[in-house]
């Protein structure tokens, strides 16, 4: 009988491993995202295989760092070297900037080309608010005008992160969306919303709606959130003001730590920041965006200064110099500066204090600055 059995067994075993054995390989080949240090935006057309991958006006075109994501069990290579979905370093320099990329799939039966471009471009001084991305979760804005040079940016929220809470069950109920009537066309709306039970048991029982230049690191939501979000971008120019529309109205019950809070009023933050950075990697963030010694200039809305209102509200913020620092024009020539403007429906959403139900629109943002 134990000889019956152990026979019975050894069958079905050697069926499982058939059955791992004959699990179909991936049939998938395509390139579904391309990020990098330099990259303020790559646009993926997978109709005509064409990447156009925008890069700050300083970037250096020999040494690009690009990070391809691609399906699973899929590889990519340029010129028979492999290229993987991690990161590797491309020479871009020659004329016109492109280069062809192969993707094969995990079962070796698709094989497409793409061509990718880099684009030298410089961050927009306007902000309409018109354009979205493609995706399937939430909004993701973006800023593009075409000229000779152009100036593209792709605006970073922190909708990523709210995504972890599963409160939203359309683009619509995320923090951050966008709305079909702003003060011209489109405009962007942002809500301080509740994060429910996910929220309550890490203790970040609210999150504000949010929309900033520089990039959101999602891996950070949970144990570092105020550094999971990272201000600026390479700028060229001498800000002066910030100015733009807004409506913004507060949410009934103000809240610390998820505990109410008799005669508080949420106020709404808009501001701009100008900073140093050596290098690219340098980055202020939720942390030190307002202590670092790095800051330069900064524009930002007096919380007095906020009105609570239906109509659009017309706002102009100055810059001004942080304890006195100037910006060079030397290092400004060469790219070691850079700009960071974020919108949020809680001036203290960061810190998780603020009223679900707090909304700030905004539309027609514009940076004014010198000659």
């Amino acid at each position: 009988m134990k000889i019956k059995t152990l026979i019975a067994c050894f069958i079905l075993a050697c069926a499982a491993s058939s059955c791992i054995q004959d699990e179909a390989l991936n049939s998938e080949a395509a390139i579904d995202a391309c990020t990098g240090d330099d990259v303020q935006l790559a646009n993926i057309n997978a109709d005509s295989k064409v990447i156009n991958v925008y890069v700050n006006k300083g970037a250096d075109l020999s040494k690009q760092k690009l990070e391809f994501i691609v399906p699973e069990g899929a590889s990519i290579k340029i010129n028979d070297q492999a290229a993987g979905d991690t990161e590797s370093t491309y020479d871009f320099s020659e004329e016109p900037h492109s280069r062809k990329f192969t993707v094969t799939s995990e079962d070796g039966q698709w094989k497409p080309v793409y061509t990718v471009n880099v684009v030298l471009a410089e961050l927009p001084t306007s902000f309409s608010f018109e354009g979205l991305l493609p995706s399937n979760d939430y909004d993701i804005f973006y800023e593009f005008t075409s000229q000779e040079i152009p100036k593209v940016l792709q605006w970073s929220s922190g909708n990523p992160g709210f995504k972890l809470t599963g409160m939203a069950n359309s683009k619509t109920d995320y923090p951050t969306v966008q709305v079909a009537n702003g003060f011209r066309g489109k405009g962007v709306k942002l809500e301080t919303r509740d994060t429910g039970s996910f929220g309550a048991m890490v203790k970040m029982y609210i999150a504000a709606g949010n929309l900033f230049i520089g990039i959101f690191e999602v891996g950070n939501a949970l144990t570092d959130p105020r550094k999971a979000t990272n201000f600026g971008f390479q700028f060229y120019k001498r800000p002066k003001m910030l100015k733009g529309y807004y409506k913004f109205k507060a949410g009934d019950v103000y809240s610390v730590e998820g505990k109410p809070q008799d005669g508080v009023r949420d106020k709404c933050d808009i501001y701009a920041v100008m900073y140093e950075a050596e290098n690219n990697s340098v980055m202020l963030n939720g942390d030190d965006v307002f202590t670092s010694d790095k800051l330069v200039s900064l524009a930002r809305i007096k919380p007095e200064d906020v009105v609570e209102s239906d109509q659009w509200i017309n706002f102009e913020i100055p810059f001004e110099p942080v304890k006195g620092r100037v910006i060079d024009d030397t290092k400004l020539q060469n790219g070691k500066y850079k700009l960071g403007i974020v919108l949020s429906s809680s001036v203290d959403g960061a810190y998780f204090k603020g009223a679900v139900g707090s909304t700030l629109y905004v539309d027609e943002v514009e940076l004014i600055c010198e000659d």
